[in-house]
Order: C-alpha cells, then sequence, then structure tokens
C-alpha cells in the first residue's frame, strides 16, 4: 500500500473531581485537542508549483468520451503533494492525501502535524478548502492512507499504535468521522488485500495485491468474504492496481504501467465478463475515482529530470 500520511497530536482526557482539580482538568483538556495548523505553511520556501504550461510530461487523453485532463481548480492543490483521489458519486465531495514535501522520508512526515487526508465540499460548483480527517484518537501515533468511501463508512489503511505492519480500518460518519476499527480479520491476515474498491451493492469487493508486481483480484460476500479469484482478463505481465467501480459495476478502472509509467485503463463488464482494458489517460497518471457524470478525477504526478516534483489531483470533465 502506498502514500502513507501521518498525525501527530497529543492528549489524553481524563475525568477529575468538583472544584479547583476539575477546573484545572478541563483546562488541560482544552489544551491538548487536535492541533490544527495550515497545510501550506509547512510547505517549503522554495517549492514550485507546476502548471500545465511548465509540465514536462503532462498527461495525455487516448478518448473523446472526455475533455483534455486540467488541474482541479479550487482549495485543493498546492505547492505540496496531492494524491489518491476518492470524489464521493454525487460530485460534492472530494477526500485526497497530502504531504507539504513529496521528498522527505514517511518518517519525517508523523512529526510535520499536516500530512494526512483531507476532504473538499464543492459549493456553488467551486471546490472550497480542503479540511484535515483526523483517524486517530489524540495523543496516538498512526499513518493513514488509502481512503476508499461508501455512504457512512470509511475504509483506510493505517499503520498506527498496537499493531504491527499496516492493516485495513474502518471509520464511521456522522457530522464528523469517528468509531474506528479493525476491518475484517481475514481481509487484513489472510488475504493481505492492497488498495480496494467495494461495489454499491456491498457484495464484491476488487483490489490488488502482489509483491513485485501487483494485480487485480476479487473476493465475494456471502456471510463473509470468501476466496479471492484473480481476474484474468483484466491483468497482464506489468503492474496492475488501485482499481475503482462505478455505482452500475459495469466499468472497472485500473492503474497500468504503460511505457514507463502509470496509466490509466478502462473495463467494461459485456455478458458478464470484463473486456481487455481500453487506454484512457497516461503519462503519469493513475489512481481514477469516477463521480456519477463520468468525471474523472485522478493523481498526476510531476516529474523534473527524473525526479518528482509535487502533484496535483486532475479532473477530465465527461465530454
Amino acid at each position: 500500500m502506498k502514500k502513507l500520511f501521518v498525525l501527530f497530536v497529543a492528549a489524553i482526557f481524563m475525568f477529575g473531581c468538583a472544584g479547583e482539580e476539575k477546573i484545572e482538568e478541563q483546562e488541560e483538556i482544552e489544551e491538548l485537542q487536535y492541533e490544527i495548523i495550515e497545510r501550506e505553511s509547512k510547505i517549503p520556501f522554495n517549492a514550485t508549483k507546476m502548471t500545465p504550461e511548465t509540465d514536462f510530461y503532462p498527461p495525455i487523453l487516448h478518448s473523446d468520451e472526455w475533455q483534455d485532463p486540467v488541474p482541479v481548480e479550487g482549495g485543493v492543490n498546492t505547492k505540496g503533494g496531492e494524491d489518491s483521489a476518492f470524489v464521493t458519486p454525487d460530485g460534492k465531495t472530494l477526500y485526497f492525501f497530502f504531504t507539504p514535501d513529496v521528498s522527505v522520508p514517511v518518517e519525517e512526515q508523523v512529526t510535520d502535524g499536516v500530512t494526512g487526508i483531507y476532504v473538499s465540499k464543492k459549493v456553488n460548483g467551486e471546490w472550497g478548502e480542503a479540511e484535515r480527517v483526523f483517524l486517530q484518537d489524540p495523543g496516538k501515533l498512526s499513518l493513514d492512507g488509502c481512503e476508499f468511501v461508501q455512504g457512512n463508512e470509511m475504509w483506510f489503511c493505517s499503520a498506527r499504535e498496537g499493531y504491527t505492519g499496516v492493516h485495513w480500518f474502518t471509520a464511521e460518519y456522522d457530522r464528523e468521522w469517528k468509531n474506528w476499527e479493525y476491518a475484517d480479520e481475514k481481509l487484513n491476515d489472510e488475504y493481505m488485500i492492497g488498495e480496494m474498491h467495494i461495489t454499491a451493492n456491498g457484495k464484491e469487493l476488487y483490489f490488488h495485491r502482489g509483491e513485485e508486481d501487483y494485480d487485480i483480484w476479487i473476493t465475494r460476500k456471502n456471510g463473509e468474504w470468501g476466496e479471492p479469484e484473480r481476474i484474468d482478463e483484466v491483468n497482464s505481465d506489468v503492474n496492475e492496481g488501485w482499481p475503482f467501480l462505478t455505482q452500475d459495476g459495469n466499468e472497472l478502472w485500473i492503474t497500468r504501467w504503460h511505457m514507463g509509467s502509470p496509466a490509466i485503463f478502462r473495463s467494461i463488464k459485456v455478458n458478464g465478463t470484463w473486456s481487455e482494458p481500453e487506454l484512457i489517460i497516461s503519462q503519469f497518471a493513475g489512481e481514477a475515482s469516477l463521480d456519477n457524470e463520468g468525471n474523472i478525477y485522478f493523481t498526476h504526478h510531476f516529474y523534473e529530470y527524473g525526479e518528482m516534483i509535487e502533484a496535483d489531483i486532475y479532473v477530465a470533465k465527461k465530454s
């Protein structure tokens, strides 16, 4: 699983007695809430904001069903790294991962105070300023990522206190994300699923897994998740991963390596069988997520002389 991110906040909630002790403890609680830091304040002062005009390797569209890809406007993209977009079916909420400096190792993201999942809401056609999504109790370390949202449930991968390695967790939304807990034990410990997508009816889970090369797999739910099956129709001798299913279950979008960089492919279900994946967007384009209008949100990494400069969330609007 890639693109993990971190929050580090200190808080210990204690219940006190009446009188002065209770007042002192309440003051302590107020001081130990999640610290909200402006994410752009942590971006290096010499960071370069890449644009389509300065892009050495802009994304290439291979279909006339969409308009040319462009960076998402509004309060989403910065000079830092935006990655792993997930748009809700109604097209009004966009989740993504952010880190202020794509060149620093994960270990340094733990204490930067801003690396993590963010969410932006679309109001009157404009994406609003993104806000941090906290998925760990105050005072505990975690590295969270790979967000997938369906209704009021979020799945996310996490390396956190009390666990060895990276595992899947779930959270529930009730005015804020809460009640995070360890996800299905079989998926975590036996199947060892990578980034995933669950169909709208909740009965099929598509995911990638593998050590050196990823492939797309499926597990079906009949009371519990069944034995995974490799989807031979969409796999090849190169990496395939980061699956996305449309709401009707008839389109499977994957990221596949193409001419040396990630690209976005689409497979269509015909008579119950997945078709040969078709190239839609190439050149450092990956992790597609679509709304119900068919607009494609994806990650574009900017490279210059073999070095990644930053990353943005792009959109290719349906024609």
